[in-house]
């Protein structure tokens, strides 16, 4: 079995790679050739959650699972088989890998749903998974500017400037209203329990990624908007009916539709959402290329296929 390092997956995974595994893994979920399996958790009683999901895609399948605890961090691993023989394949650190995948789903519903002139992106939340937000979307819109509000002002600084390029300005910016007001894609990407946009700062024709949240008591879209979004896409119904709080506090259902069954669907007269939970479909999509890539790759030698904890590279 191949063991593949954090260093691995963002060498072997580039973004724009990435959008297209996900316009194929949705692609296969229409067609019958790919399955998911909900997220399941553990919840201990001394904070620590155990988190596995499942997941099959054409000639693979997999799962992956990870562990956290609030004041201790987490940890994420994923595993894939080959799915003719069950035979193990690759053992893979994830970090990156549901970082990346994440932000190529909403590259690939902001490619269906967005305005395909939209040049300002705003977003809310400056951590770890903002960062492949923005340069998912990037690849697939004209975006020219940026800007990004968060609750630590600090934060949002140091990731505009580490963000910024001459091609693509990031601006971080003084309130959330800010940020949003006028883009005409909008991303959440927050551990916020409660909304952090309102209503009346998004106007028609706006598209927005809301990926924050994947617990049935959080949210961070007001029920109001959900609402009034003409379509609500997500990764699997199934699973958002367990974990899409931005679903399940208003129980709105009516204009929601998996991703797999949404064409391209920009309307300026209407509001879209992507309510990203992750689904372990896109992490075997992602997963397989990567494993794919490493074997095509010169570099890699016998004693990479052993025990994760000794291989060296």
């Amino acid at each position: 079995m191949l063991y593949l390092s954090e260093e691995d997956v963002r060498e072997f995974l580039p973004m724009r790679e990435a959008v297209g595994l996900m316009r194929s893994a949705f692609d296969a979920l229409a067609q019958g050739g790919a399955i998911n399996q909900p997220r399941r958790r553990l919840i201990l009683d001394t904070g620590s959650v155990l988190h596995s999901m499942a997941g099959s895609y054409l000639n693979y399948f997999g799962t992956k699972f990870y562990a956290t605890n609030a004041r201790y961090g987490a940890h994420f691993y994923f595993v894939l088989y080959d799915a003719q023989t069950a035979k193990p394949l690759a053992w893979m650190a994830a970090n990156h890998l549901g970082q990346i995948r994440t932000g190529a789903a909403s590259g690939y519903a902001t490619d269906l749903l967005a305005n395909p002139a939209a040049e300002t992106l705003g977003i809310i939340g400056s951590g770890f998974q903002a960062r492949t937000q923005v340069e998912a979307i990037h690849a697939v819109r004209p975006i020219k500017r940026v800007r990004v509000w968060s609750r630590s002002e600090e934060k949002r600084r140091k990731f505009a400037e580490e963000l910024s390029t001459p091609a693509l300005p990031v601006e971080s910016v003084a309130t959330a209203e800010e940020a949003v007001h006028g883009a005409q894609i909008v991303v959440t990407a927050t551990n916020s329990a409660e909304p952090v946009i309102e209503d009346a700062w998004i106007a028609p024709g706006t598209m927005i990624n809301a990926m924050g949240s994947n617990a049935a008591r959080r949210r961070e879209l007001p029920s109001e908007l959900v609402r009034r979004a003409a379509l609500v896409a997500v990764d699997s119904l199934e699973q958002a009916k367990i974990e899409a709080g931005d679903l399940i506090l208003p129980n709105s259902w009516e204009n929601v539709r998996e991703l797999k069954d949404v064409g391209r669907n920009f309307d300026p007269a209407q509001i879209t959402i992507f309510k990203s939970l992750g689904i372990c479909v896109e992490d075997v999509a992602a997963g397989a290329f990567v494993y794919e890539r490493a074997l095509a790759a010169s570099k890699i030698t016998p004693e990479r296929f052993a025990d994760p904890n000794r291989a060296t590279r």
